[in-house]
């Protein structure tokens, strides 16, 4: 057989038949269900009075919608109330595991997927959530899907799909202190622009990935999609079995020694052929800032506001000129001059533990900025408890941040926790895009390091000019 990539191989083992216009039906292994998605599935699945064919496939908790503080008190009447009433229903009839707003295992789906165990390498997995990439970091094909598509797992536990290109991001040296992951994927998408992977399912590989933990190789394959692809993908290794085992919901026992020899066969051999290549030297990059409205608009820290003026392709000059109308910024003006308002921490991209911590260890001993408001919210409930246990949210409150719950939060806007109009946010989120923090809010995507200096100095602003070259690593 011809040397394979890890997405070929994973593919292959749950390719169910191929179509004469060359299209696949893929068999899919796990479903994380949410509340925004999934009521048109479930309606379509009971209009035909069809049952789920593989309950326990499925894991459901509502994230997008729900409230990230007050969540001792009922949900007030309004969309996220129904939201949630009607996935609990759903659940409850269909007998899908749901796991509620009050249980120690919430948050958000893709969070929580990892947590459990319900992630595993060289598994399919889909969710009604385009950052369903995210899971692709254990040797899974993970990607997003629509309504139509969710109703279709839940009758038949398979997709009809095509097959995407290969394209393999070779990192190469060591992240310098100050530099995080999030600088890698912002970095990328800089480079490669936002339509740079369309097609392709992305594997992240090289030296690079070794030294990355698997909460960073999460970020790195969540923001995937920003770049255009629907799959990012890492190959499970020693870090991957570290992170699984025991987890709740993985093989225990004999059948996690099975497991882990056949994933121990998935990563792509030798010789195997990609259709794209990319190389980066992430010991190269500096702390990454977004300056525009969609994540390919971003630069360097130390650098300006780019100008318009300059960039000699019609198209992307109009798309500068009504970003930087958008953002009301203006060519030439130094990102490290930019004022903010608001500090969002959290996300599906960076409200794991190890983000806390970083910021945490940025704003120790200090205050937020006059003027400026900040909120934490980590990812799971099981990320606040973590944090708890270690004091992390002691020293938040002590410098001005508010401390949530658990929940999707500012990054989307779908709930309490939103920007004004006009109001501009140092944010560890995943997208820019115009509103997607609140109508007229203004994005500025960084690392957690990042937004926690920016909290601290009321303005953006390079994290080593705070811990130093030499501080704690970002």
């Amino acid at each position: 057989m011809a040397a394979r990539t890890l997405y070929e191989k994973v593919w292959d083992e749950h390719l169910v038949k191929t179509y004469d216009d060359g299209s696949s039906l893929l068999y899919i292994d796990r479903h994380l269900v949410q509340e925004v998605s999934s009521p048109q599935a479930f309606a379509g699945l009971d209009a035909e009075d069809r049952k789920l064919r593989r309950p326990a496939a499925h894991v459901a908790v509502a994230d997008h919608a729900v409230p990230t503080r007050m969540r001792h008190l009922p949900l007030p009447e309004g969309l996220a109330r129904a939201q949630v009433s009607r996935l609990e229903a759903n659940c409850e009839k269909h007998r899908i595991n749901y796991i509620g707003m009050r249980d120690d295992r919430h948050g958000i789906v893709h969070v929580i997927g990892p947590e459990l165990g319900f992630t595993l390498p060289g598994a399919t997995l889909v969710c009604g959530d385009s950052h369903t990439s995210t899971h692709g970091a254990f040797g899974a094909i993970a990607f997003g899907i629509g309504a139509s598509e969710c109703e279709c797992v839940f009758a038949t536990q398979a997709l009809r799909q095509r097959r995407q290109k290969t394209m393999r991001v070779a990192l190469s040296g060591t992240l310098r202190p100050g530099v995080a992951v999030k600088d890698i994927i912002l970095g990328l998408i800089a480079r490669i622009g936002t339509n740079g992977a369309v097609g392709h399912a992305v594997e992240y590989a090289g030296p690079g990935i070794a030294t990355l933990s698997m909460e960073a190789r999460m970020t790195l394959c969540n923001m995937s999609i920003e770049a255009g692809a629907r799959v990012g993908m890492v190959a499970p290794d020693d870090v991957t079995f570290a992170y699984l085992k025991g987890r709740p919901l993985a093989p225990a026992g004999a059948d996690w020694d099975r497991a882990v020899a056949h994933w121990k066969t998935l990563p792509t051999d030798g010789g195997a052929v990609f259709d794209r290549e990319v190389e980066l030297d992430i010991g190269a990059l500096s702390p990454q800032v977004s300056w525009g409205t969609n994540p390919g608009e971003t630069a360097a820290i130390d650098g300006q506001v780019p100008d318009p003026a300059l960039e000699a392709d019609p198209v992307k000059r109009a798309k500068m000129e009504r970003s930087l109308r958008y953002m009301g910024l203006a060519p030439g003006v130094a990102f490290k001059d930019i004022a903010i308002d608001r500090v969002f921490i959290g996300s599906c991209t960076n409200g794991r533990i190890e983000d806390l911590r970083s910021a945490a260890a940025v704003v120790a001993g200090r205050q937020i900025a006059a003027g400026v408001e900040g909120i934490v919210v980590p990812g799971s409930a099981t990320v606040r408890l973590t944090a708890e246990a270690e004091g992390l949210d002691r020293i938040f409150r002590a410098a001005g941040f508010e401390w949530r719950e658990s929940g999707c939060s500012m990054c989307v806007a779908m709930n309490d926790d939103r920007l004004s109009p006009g109001q501009r946010c140092a944010s560890t989120s995943n997208r820019n895009f115009e509103g997607r923090q609140g109508q007229g809010g203004r994005t500025h995507l960084m690392s957690p390091a990042m937004a926690a200096a920016a909290a601290v100095t009321g303005r953006l602003t390079d994290v080593r000019d705070i811990v130093g070259n030499n501080g704690a690593a970002a």
